[in-house]
């Protein structure tokens, strides 16, 4: 049973319609009082709730009833509706233990997409409770995951709330640092998906400009520019009904945030040139290794656009907090190149395999499948020993040269970035591919943290 809390009929009349016709069982209240008396009887399994009210006009209200059915019911999923110009109004709610928020005019489709998102998100919360003791088996039993290697605690956690969340339509946050398999997850997000049949589209915003950003997501139409001599679909509509992945979301420049928050909340973009709109229905999981909170705080990324995309937020731990999954990924490798270059008998030692376990892995797993492929390449015979792994892993101190940064506190994460990137371009005496992929970025990713910095290569 749903509850409906709005001050309006209308608004009311017309929501009880659209739940009652998607198999719903609606109820509705027009004020905070008669809303949680309803609360304190009835069973409800989710809340539809406006934040403004008619005794006052800045949501102060919304935000009492929203702490007063959390405080009775803790657990009861709670959506907020709001204008577009209170979403700061609405993010002040999703803190306060709001679910998710829907803006005014709202789209029924969408409203309806985040109900059975709710709804299907604290059932399966309910079930995990009840068995929270999960396996690398049971888990494989329920969903496809063959490119998820390990058995690690910490991954399986994450595992089994990527299989929980995969048949809604939740917007996924994805965290970790370079290399740890964001973008594997979230392919399996998709394949376990209602929308498996349809595309998975993965976008770089990393090495997306500002000015190419409306072009590429959005589509052009003819005329638009200069170059644009035909209509050129964007990213969204590519991915329509299916999944788009927006990798390196925190490289994403303030004007292009505002429109990335519209088209994930209103469901709609109008192409480069066209003043017509367009709606799209489009499951949105995004990725990043940088650490979003500490950028809301610094005014380098909107908080209302970081509340609209995690969530639902994973977390992926680094290659050196599960040394235990270390052998497993290596196995997993070596049978992966070994088939590609034809050398299915070769293996490697138990006491080479101690040993990479004991290595830190700044790279995560895309380094150390790197250093796999790397080592069957260099290697003529048919068993992997610690020396074939030492010898390209290990550099003189004297070549080293000095690079150490200084002390934590001494420089802002910004002038640390640079210093690195500085640093690692005299090491690798200015190749781009090689610092790109010693510091897990794309190139165009570096390009563009030079230009920021004012580098020149």
């Amino acid at each position: 049973m749903i509850l409906i809390i709005d001050d309006d009929a209308s608004v009311n009349a017309s929501l009880a319609l659209l739940l009652k016709q998607a198999g719903y069982r609606p109820q509705c209240a027009g004020s905070p009082a008669e809303a949680l008396a309803l609360i304190e009887r009835e069973p409800f399994d989710l809340v539809l709730q406006d934040m403004n009210f008619s005794r006052r006009t800045t949501g102060e209200e919304g935000l009492e009833l929203l702490r007063a059915i959390k405080a009775r019911r803790p657990g009861l999923p709670v959506i907020l509706i709001t204008a577009w110009g209170s979403i700061e109004l609405a993010v002040r709610g999703v803190k306060a233990g709001g679910f998710d928020f829907i803006t005014k005019p709202w789209s029924n489709e969408h409203l309806l997409q985040a109900v059975r998102t709710a709804l299907s998100l604290t059932d399966g919360a309910r079930a995990s409770a009840r068995d929270a003791e999960w396996t690398r088996e049971g888990l494989d039993e329920r969903y496809d995951f063959p490119n998820l290697i390990g058995d690690d605690p910490r991954l399986l956690r994450v595992l089994e709330v990527a299989g929980r969340v995969s048949a809604t339509d939740a917007s996924v946050l994805i965290t970790g640092e370079s290399g740890t398999g964001k973008e594997l997850v979230a392919e399996a997000i998709h394949r376990n998906s209602p929308r498996r049949q349809a595309p998975f589209i993965k976008v770089n915003l990393g090495g997306l400009s500002s000015t190419l950003f409306e072009s590429e997501m959005f589509g052009h139409v003819r005329g638009a520019f200069t170059d644009a001599r035909q209509d050129r679909k964007g990213r969204f509509e590519v991915a329509h009904r299916g999944t788009i992945f927006l990798d390196e979301i925190g490289d994403l420049d303030p004007h292009s945030q505002v429109k990335m928050l519209r088209v994930l909340q209103d469901r709609t973009y109008e192409p480069l040139g066209s003043s017509l709109s367009r709606a799209v229905d489009v499951r949105v999981i995004s990725a990043t290794n940088r650490p979003l909170p500490e950028m809301v705080a610094r005014g380098e990324f909107r908080e209302d656009l970081l509340y609209r995309l995690n969530l639902i937020a994973l977390h992926l731990p680094p290659l050196r907090e599960r040394p235990g999954d270390l052998p497993r990924l290596a196995q997993h490798f070596l049978r992966m190149v070994g088939a590609v270059y034809r050398r299915e008998e070769i293996a490697i030692s138990r006491e080479a395999l101690a040993w990479l376990q004991g290595l830190p892995w700044p790279g995560n797993i895309r380094q150390l499948k790197q250093v796999i492929e790397r080592t069957v390449l260099t290697t003529p015979g048919d068993r992997l020993e610690v020396g074939d792994f030492a010898a390209p892993l290990e550099r003189p101190a004297e070549a080293r040269g000095p690079y150490d940064l200084p002390a934590i506190g001494r420089m802002t994460l910004d002038e640390m970035e640079k210093a690195m990137i500085v640093k690692s371009l005299q090491f690798y005496a200015g190749n781009i591919s090689r610092v790109a992929e010693a510091l897990g970025l794309s190139r165009a990713a570096l390009y563009r943290r030079l230009e920021k910095y004012g580098i020149k290569p």
